[in-house]
């Protein structure tokens, strides 16, 4: 297990961190999916996914919940990003619109989550995938209240 103080680090130097070092000894959302943090910015993050068998719904595409998954991790680590140490938030609200069905053979979905409104309590954030063609699976936004 990590000795990394976690609670003294900025939101912006945690998630560079879980880009360079990729943990494997701690569990997570991004780990359980196989999330990689592509690219790490203030108010910007770039997470990625290969779809597998295992993200099928009844129908044999990817399951919405993992789009949702996705969208919501971009967004919440974007504003993430811009926090200082110490400071929590949460999501107040999620809103999630699909647009394509994805494939689970391997297929990279993309998300990019970008801080849209920082203001004293509450943030609100985009987030977009896109499949390995770029094609808009979907499309999301929130409300997080600062902790």
């Amino acid at each position: 297990m990590t000795t990394t103080d976690f609670a003294a680090m900025t939101g912006l130097e945690l998630m560079r961190w879980v880009q360079t070092e990729r943990p494997t000894d701690i569990p997570s959302i991004g780990r359980l999916l196989g999330m990689r943090f592509d690219e790490v910015d203030h108010g910007r993050i770039v997470i990625s996914l290969d779809t597998r068998p295992d993200f099928a719904n009844p129908l044999g595409t990817v399951h919405g919940g993992i789009a949702a998954t996705l969208l919501d991790s971009a967004m919440g680590c974007a504003v993430h990003t811009t926090l200082p140490a110490g400071t929590g938030y949460t999501t107040l609200e999620l809103k999630v619109n699909y647009i394509r069905a994805a494939r689970i053979d391997g297929q990279t979905l993309t998300a990019t989550g970008t801080v849209i409104h920082a203001g004293r309590r509450t943030y609100i954030a985009e987030s977009k995938v896109l499949d390995d063609q770029g094609k808009l699976v979907a499309h999301a936004t929130t409300t997080c209240m600062i902790l």
